[in-house]
């Protein structure tokens, strides 16, 4: 049975400690003396080892090294997110990467000094953990003690779930049952920034309460950052991770990297893995996942990968060609950038954003630096003017299009006035470059995608139709608003409905057939929302209607026809039944995962039905 003597306080009132020395004999040991004055500091130590913590930050010699938990898509380096079962950081005092980039060397110089702000920056924004080991079987050569370590705990300590858990009793029988010396000592050490994790547990407690944050919760999330002057990238770093961690992103988001990863091994993305990309990001937006989840991975495993058996589009090739006539005029070559480069930069744009191909991005940080460096050696300011003009439109672009889409896919999306000014201001700036250009570029593709739904589909027309009659003076931005709050209160409403009634037919009726079932029913569902406080009136007959005969659809599915589906691998009989029902996809598709996992089925079948592959 390991003992350990623990040591807790507080450095100032950014910074808490814990000390723990464990081991068969730790209670017997002397392992530890604090200066005080100014220079007041706690010196923990053992033969050969030694761990000082001081007022600006740590000091260490000897041999250990630190770990924690990583950060989602924060430094994290590619060969440990490929494996995917590395969880944790973990920095080996005096070891460098040798030239294969695999193998460790280490150095005798193993001691040194880090503040507590890089502490940290590189490692996690809230814990962080040192170490130090104590046995007579690591020997008495700093490297042979470090490779030790390694070869000892070192994988242990990458993957271990007790790390994020901060779970120090997990980690000391870990460490101590890998060392195989009973008479070994783990001294371990735990750093907390105070104020991060103070934001970090508000965040979570918020953002895990209903997967958004009301204006008045970010006010006091901003005052809790200003406080304790948080900057804003270890404040990003904290949201991002606690967003990925919430089980409803998760799935999601892992299933997403493992393709990526899949892909980066084999150093190329085929067109049903990048299907399957493009559909992930789709119900990222349905599930109100934050797309910065996502971009991190992109920079990783996606940006130098190209889609297998595929050219560069000639969209991609003329994208070169109107961007790099903005340096044509260092050679007196009159090349300005017309509405028609401007259109087809927006196209260029668009169809890039569909197939993921980062190519065009690539090629505006090029044309991005390029514009920088010719600037700071003199060049005309009419540069960039004529660049900043197009980077202009490509945010109106992306603005207006987070907006539509989130009318489009998302329940409950926040609408308000000023919203609806940036669209009718986004919209006239478009229609100034074609006339009709805002509806090619958000409206129509959007009516032909598959996976909008009946509200969505009633949003982005009452949207398109509503802007047009604002600009004819024929309606008002309030009036607008109304017209899609009410759309939006519709759309809640059935959402709860069929969850509601979809519960009561499965716990309490075998059979809802019969108008008086049906009337029991609804009587019994209108009675539960009213108590809820939903509704104050009746269930409108027709969405009542509407649920029962979704209900039976879904059943008749599930029931009748998947099996057949799967079994024949009849991709033409689930796309006409898709195609005739009206059911939302983004149901059917969750519905469909459930029939899988409950029959012990390979989900990689589904999605060859889904494509339509034999």
């Amino acid at each position: 049975m390991h003992k350990d003597i623990r040591l807790h306080g507080h450095i100032d009132d950014r910074i808490e400690y814990y000390a723990i020395v464990a081991g068969n004999d730790a209670h017997r040991r002397y392992f530890f003396n604090a200066a005080e004055g100014d220079g007041a500091e706690l010196r923990f130590f053992s033969p050969g080892n030694e761990f000082v913590i001081g007022r600006g930050g740590i000091r260490h010699a000897g041999n250990g090294g630190s770990f924690c938990e990583y950060m989602f898509g924060v430094d994290q380096p590619v060969a440990d997110l490929a494996k995917g079962d590395v969880i944790n950081r973990l920095a080996i005092y005096g070891a460098r990467s040798g030239d294969g980039g695999e193998a460790l060397n280490f150095s005798e110089q193993t001691g040194g000094q880090l503040g507590f702000d890089q502490i940290f920056f590189d490692g996690n924004a809230v814990a962080n953990y040192f170490f130090f080991l104590a046995s007579e079987r690591l020997g008495a050569d700093l490297r042979r003690q470090q490779t030790a370590i390694v070869r000892a705990v070192g994988k242990a300590l990458k993957r271990s779930p007790a790390v994020g858990a901060q779970d120090e009793n997990a980690l000391i029988g870990e460490v101590l049952g890998l060392l195989g010396d009973p008479d070994a000592l783990f001294f371990l050490f735990k750093l907390i920034h105070i104020h991060h994790r103070e934001y970090h547990d508000t965040f979570r407690r918020l953002y895990f309460a209903s997967k958004k944050i009301a204006d008045e919760d970010f006010a006091g999330l901003s005052a809790i950052a200003e406080r304790h002057a948080i900057d804003r990238y270890q404040q990003e770093r904290i949201r991002i991770d606690v967003m990925y961690k919430h089980p409803a992103n998760r799935r999601i988001v892992d299933e997403y990297k493992n393709i990526l990863i899949a892909c980066h091994l084999r150093g190329e993305i085929s067109a049903l893995e990048n299907a399957r990309l493009t559909r992930l990001k789709t119900l990222s937006v349905r599930n109100k996942i934050p797309g910065a989840l996502f971009y991190a991975l992109d920079d990783m495993l996606k940006k130098d990968k190209k889609i297998g058996g595929a050219e560069e589009h000639e969209s991609i090739a003329e994208t070169r060609q109107i961007l790099q006539g903005l340096f044509l005029r260092e050679r007196e070559i009159e090349s300005a950038i017309d509405r028609d480069d401007l259109v087809r930069l927006l196209f260029a744009k668009k169809r890039a954003a569909e197939v993921r191909d980062h190519t065009f991005e690539e090629i505006l940080l090029d044309a991005s630096k390029g514009c920088d460096e010719r600037i700071r050696d003199g060049a005309d300011m009419a540069l960039l003017e004529g660049f900043s003009h197009i980077i202009t439109y490509f945010d109106r672009y992306d603005a207006t299009s987070r907006v539509v889409n989130q009318l489009a896919f998302m329940e409950n999306v926040r609408i308000s006035e000023e919203m609806l000014r940036s669209l009718l201001g986004n919209r006239s700036a478009f229609e100034e470059l074609r006339p009709g250009l805002f509806e090619e570029l958000f409206i129509a593709g959007l009516l032909q995608d598959k996976y909008l739904g009946r509200y969505g589909r009633r949003k982005v027309t009452t949207l398109l139709a509503g802007l047009r009659h604002i600009e004819e003076n024929r309606l008002t931005v309030a009036g607008l608003l109304d017209e899609l709050l009410a759309i939006d209160r519709e759309e809640r409403l059935a959402i709860t409905l069929l969850n509601l009634v979809r519960e009561r037919i499965r716990n309490f009726y075998s059979s809802y057939a019969t108008r008086e079932d049906q009337e029991t029913l609804q009587r019994e569902v209108t009675e539960d929302l009213r108590a809820r406080g939903i509704i104050a009136g009746p269930i409108p007959g027709r969405l009542f209607d509407e649920t029962i005969v979704t209900i039976r659809k879904e059943a008749v599915y599930l029931h009748n026809l998947l099996p057949l589906i799967v079994s024949g691998r009849d991709s033409a009989l689930r796309e006409d039944f898709l195609e005739n029902s009206g059911l939302d996809r983004f149901s059917v598709e969750e519905l469909e995962r459930e029939y899988f996992e409950l029959n012990g089925l390979d989900l990689e079948e589904l999605y060859q039905i889904r494509k339509g592959l034999s």
